[in-house]
């Protein structure tokens, strides 16, 4: 059963672009960053691009049910990566309004968006019922699951994950000038 209606979730999966586009000018407008909020922003941030690049090294849409690398210890490491991106950014932009409009995206959109996600692994892959009994959604289970598999470098090329790289450097290049130009002032 699911938490979200099916015509809600179906909504919000499409609005996940625009939502995005909306974040970006929401960061841009309200982010007052300093030389302290980045040190302790960016590290977080980078560390949710490692998990997604590990995870998309993986993943291979809709031909396998990946399993393997982040995926034995949690279903969903992209959108936990997303989620430590957008926190590490609204702590780097030094603004909890930030942080706050991250959490209403992440639980509005992305959730439902997971849901919708799940369901379609489940009619693909059988073997997604018994893998999701045993992994977390959101919350990595460090314990006894082995990684296993190998990082495929053209899995991250092929699912164009150093777009996310790219967004995530122009974001604190940002960030760095426009503590430099208020330095500068």
């Amino acid at each position: 059963m699911s938490f979200f209606p099916k015509p809600y979730a179906d909504v919000v999966q499409r609005l996940r672009v625009t939502a995005g586009f909306v974040m970006v000018a929401a960061f841009a407008w309200l982010s007052r960053p300093t030389v302290e909020s980045l040190i302790l922003g960016l590290p977080v941030s980078a560390i949710g691009l490692l998990l997604r690049a590990w995870a998309t090294g993986h993943l291979e849409k809709n031909i396998r049910l990946a399993e393997s690398g982040p995926y034995a210890y949690v279903r969903n490491p992209l959108y936990l990566g997303t989620l430590l991106v957008a926190a590490g950014l609204a702590i780097a932009a030094r603004r909890w309004l930030l942080g706050g409009l991250f959490s209403a995206v992440f639980l509005l959109i992305y959730l439902p968006a997971i849901e919708l996600e799940e369901q379609h692994l489940r009619k693909l892959f059988p073997s997604f019922a018994a893998y999701s009994e045993r992994v977390p959604a959101l919350w990595p289970a460090l314990g006894a699951a082995k990684g296993g598999g190998q990082f495929r470098f053209s899995l991250y090329v092929q699912n164009r994950e150093y777009q996310a790289l790219l967004g995530f450097l122009a974001g604190a290049a940002f960030l760095l000038a426009k503590v430099l130009v208020r330095r500068i002032h």
